[in-house]
């Protein structure tokens, strides 16, 4: 890996697997998933941020992992701290070997980063953490428990940061429900959101795959093309909206935040 140009954002991603199609689900029944779609789709997500001055690390392919293409659930980055997760389903394990190689790259090309990992018996997947100002809301339901929970809070306490754990049971992952515009208001669609009161300001929204998004800096938010009412309503709050379709991950319960682990310097 090249060094890495300095205060320029990066991305970290995984191409998706030819056997994306065999993914974990637990809210969505299966239906057929195009993988030449899903490649082209994945190259499109990509190619949003790098068109934004974005630096990309691409970690190596994992064809054997379905899900490994969801990368931001076996990494969280806080500041300087890469935390390695404990992912809750078992088959998703084996993905962290990969994501620890492109977090020791990145340190040997230059990035200041300390390392860290959830231990079991915790589990903590990245998709469950939200971060907003210095506070990371953090889900707990079927990928995370207490433990993880735990273990983050003390990690990251150090950096300034404290963790609010929220319940998480009508969707797979809290940021399946809920992310955050750059100003720090929560975002979601409210039938997917287990309690909304855990949120202030919390702005809903009229679709479910309106609720993601990311924040790409310079007003710029990058969002789900099958949103359309949404995109309308962040727009008129001033947002440049960025939308790119992501269809055949939804399908699999993936969303925009998923897709890869920003690094904001």
């Amino acid at each position: 890996m090249a060094p890495v140009s300095p205060n320029v954002p990066l991305i970290v991603v995984r191409p998706p697997s030819p056997r994306l199609a065999e993914g974990e689900l637990t809210h969505l029944d299966r239906v057929p998933v195009d993988p030449d779609l899903a490649r082209t789709q994945w190259e499109g997500y990509v190619a949003a941020f790098a068109d934004r001055g974005w630096g990309v690390v691409e970690l190596d392919a994992a064809p054997e992992h379905p899900d490994g293409v969801f990368v931001e659930d076996a990494l969280v980055v806080v500041d300087r701290l890469a935390v390695l997760t404990s992912p809750g389903a078992a088959s998703r394990r084996g993905e962290l070997v990969s994501a620890r190689a492109g977090v020791d790259r990145l340190i040997a090309s230059g990035l200041d980063l300390e390392v860290a990992a959830i231990e079991p018996p915790g589990t903590l997947d990245g998709g469950d953490v939200l971060k907003v100002g210095d506070v990371l809301y953090v889900g707990r339901g079927a990928r995370t428990n207490e433990e993880g929970i735990r273990q983050l809070a003390a990690l990251v306490a150090p950096y300034g940061h404290r963790v609010v754990a929220v319940p998480v049971e009508k969707v797979l992952h809290l940021k399946s429900g809920v992310t955050a515009l750059p100003d720090g208001t929560v975002v979601g669609y409210e039938p997917l959101v287990d309690d909304v009161a855990a949120f202030v300001p919390f702005l809903p929204v009229p679709e479910e795959h309106g609720t993601a998004v990311v924040d790409l800096g310079g007003g710029a938010v990058l969002m789900s093309a099958d949103a359309p009412r949404t995109a309308e309503l962040y727009r008129s709050r001033g947002l440049e909206v960025v939308t790119v379709p992501i269809s055949e991950f939804e399908r699999l319960e993936g969303c925009v935040t998923c897709l890869s682990v920003r690094i904001r310097r």
